[in-house]
């Protein structure tokens, strides 16, 4: 039998992160797949979601208690006591910065920003991730063990949740910080003063572009988001014009979505924007250029003024009672 999956849950502001249920769900298939089990490393108190970490496939959870002052020092500590065969993590800055450290402390490899999982057989594991701005997705094999991985939010879908299904929750103290470790501490951590919708979490997604002209149209879009519970989303263009906050960005060098509903305002559609928005279900693109290559990839394309578009598309919505309370 391989050895077990680990998933590295993360938490913000003591809340579980939706990425987090949706690795441990990735890792069911795969510990399915391998006839092993899963379990999950929590950095932070597990018991309040316990049940939602068990329902989708975690076999244990290990709550460590007062991790955040040495998070890599954990994980790793926990890697070495249970040898597993690939260890998943988010494709966050938490993450990121976790499994760089994780793999230089264990001597393996790290496969950042994954796309696709497969297992064809126990101990074996086909890892697809995309370069060069997303015109190629590289199929990637690690040698060496574990098999460090992280994936963006989204990327995996949950499978269904078994509520019958529970995990075992084992607490214990985090192990002494590295000296490495000791040198950073975290102080605070600051909620953003607007309480607005994640775009990487978020079900419907309303984002612009260049075509926007300026960061006063991007309130055109925040009503069109009320009406739609949604977040709202920028191009790259849109944020290195400083129209927007890096946070909303979307695209190979900001955050990969996969929303029910995409809309596209404004956005011409270059590889490294499609890259990170490509797997939402229905994607909406509303563009005044025919050639634009956001036409290619869209379920539904409306050609015409952005500015004449939204607002109508706003004023049907309200008419036909869409966000009423």
């Amino acid at each position: 039998m391989a050895g077990e999956i680990l998933v590295v849950a993360e938490f913000t502001h003591g809340a579980l992160r939706p990425v987090s249920l949706e690795l441990v769900s990735e890792a069911r298939r795969l510990a399915n797949a391998y006839g092993t089990s899963v379990a999950v490393a929590a950095l932070d108190d597990a018991e309040p979601h316990a049940a939602a970490i068990g329902s989708y496939g975690a076999d244990r959870i290990y709550a460590i208690t007062d991790a955040n002052r040495a998070p890599v020092s954990a994980v790793e500590s926990l890697a070495r006591e249970l040898e597993p065969e690939v260890i998943l993590a988010p494709a966050t800055a938490f993450g990121a910065d976790l499994a760089a450290a994780l793999g230089a402390r264990l001597g393996a490899g790290v496969v950042a920003n994954c796309v696709s999982l497969s297992a064809d057989a126990p101990g074996a594991l086909v890892q697809r991730r995309p370069m060069y701005a997303g015109k190629v997705i590289a199929t990637v094999e690690t040698k060496t063990r574990p098999r460090i991985v992280t994936a963006r939010p989204r990327v995996f879908s949950l499978g269904e949740a078994d509520a019958a299904r529970t995990a075992e929750v084992i607490t214990r103290p985090a192990p002494e910080a590295s000296p490495t470790e000791a040198v950073v501490e975290l102080v605070e951590l600051l909620k953003a003063e607007r309480e607005e919708l994640d775009v990487a979490e978020a079900e419907v997604v309303v984002s612009g572009g260049r075509g926007l002209g300026g960061p006063e149209a991007f309130s055109m879009l925040r009503e069109l988001a009320s009406l739609l519970n949604a977040a709202v989303g920028a191009s790259r263009a849109a944020v290195d014009a400083g129209w927007m906050p890096h946070a909303h960005q979307v695209g190979q060098t900001g955050k990969t979505v996969s929303p029910r509903l995409y809309v596209a305002c404004g956005i011409s559609g270059a590889i490294q924007h499609l890259v990170g928005m490509s797997s939402s279900q229905v994607i909406v693109a509303i563009n005044k250029d025919t050639e634009a290559p956001i036409f290619t990839k869209c379920d539904y394309g409306i050609v015409g003024d952005v500015f004449q578009v939204v607002p109508a598309l706003v004023e049907e919505l309200k008419r036909a009672g869409v966000g009423a309370d």
